[in-house]
């Protein structure tokens, strides 16, 4: 449950998204960042991250904060909901506009990625790099879908091949960064980067612990940053939890849910002092709290590279 606290310099989040439950992979990542801040006495705000569209589920959101309460990690103030703050990225989307930095496009996917094609175009992160095909375009949204019947997006432009940053985890970053990303959906609703920008912002996050596979989306984050005049807070991108395939946690790697853990009578204590050896707190995977790694918390001896989470041996 929310903790009353004093403010404090140190601001932290836990951002869960309502996609289905917690599983271990989360469940270590949150507690990193949770350990992280009030280790510092530092605050924690809880957001649901619940603007995925259909990949949200129905009652999921209850149940993320019924498994972060039994993990035993608190959180200050009232928990933020990202459905609920649609006209606060609508007025950051629209200040974007008027800076000129953003610009409708009525590209679909696999337009993209046809255009991407030919071998010189190659592929960025999360798939197609965009090759810029509605830049200058059409002077509005409405525009767009007057010429071409079409609801359009929007896309940050990008004029930079990287945006460099120094990770308080992973060390210094090269920041590539392909191509001009989408920050509000051809419905209206903000894209992920733009959200959590303004999310952040707006509660005064002064540090993001996340885990690696959000690498990649920190340069646009930056980028957003610097463009609407934000405070940027100090990330930092620890290792994934995986199975032994070395791929990211999933279910084809068995149930790793805490439901799950939950439901068979697996102790909290037990999973927390399992996450705490694995992510090199404890010399054992002895039972303890979360409030028991406190007092001695440091990321040095955190791995450097994925940690397993199907060989637990918690059930």
């Amino acid at each position: 449950m929310a903790s009353p606290r004093a403010a404090a310099q140190v601001q932290g989040r836990l951002a869960p998204s309502p996609t289905g439950a917690l599983h271990l992979g989360n469940a270590r990542t949150f507690l990193l960042a949770w350990l992280s801040v009030r280790a510092r006495g530092g605050a924690v705000r809880l957001r649901i991250e619940d603007i995925d569209g259909p990949r949200v589920k129905a009652d999921a959101a209850a149940g993320v904060v019924e498994d972060l309460r039994w993990l035993g990690l608190d959180w200050d103030g009232e928990i933020v909901v990202q459905s609920q703050r649609l006209p606060s990225y609508a007025k950051a989307a629209a200040r974007l506009i008027e800076l000129g930095i953003a610009y409708p496009c009525v590209c679909t996917r696999k337009e993209v990625e046809e255009a991407a094609s030919a071998p010189h175009e190659g592929m960025g992160p999360d798939g197609a790099i965009y090759p810029g095909t509605c830049r200058g375009r059409f002077d509005s949204i409405e525009d767009a879908r007057a010429q071409t019947g079409r609801d359009a997006s929007l896309r940050f432009r990008v004029e930079v091949a990287n945006v460099a940053f120094d990770d308080g985890f992973a060390g210094p970053q090269a920041g590539a960064i392909a191509g001009d990303f989408v920050i509000q959906k051809r419905d209206g609703g903000p894209a992920y980067q733009l959200a959590v920008v303004v999310d952040d912002a707006a509660a005064q996050v002064s540090e993001v612990l996340r885990a690696d596979d959000l690498l990649p989306s920190t340069p646009r984050q930056l980028l957003l940053y610097r463009a609407l005049g934000l405070t940027v807070p100090r990330f930092l991108h620890v290792p994934l939890v995986t199975g032994g395939d070395g791929l990211r946690l999933a279910k084809r790697h068995g149930d790793t849910s805490l439901r799950h853990f939950r439901e068979r009578g697996v102790a909290a204590a037990a999973v927390v002092g399992f996450l705490a050896k694995a992510s090199g707190l404890r010399a054992s995977g002895a039972p303890c709290m979360a409030r028991e790694l406190v007092a001695d918390f440091s990321l040095v001896h955190l791995p450097r590279t994925p940690i397993r989470g199907d060989d637990h041996g918690l059930c």
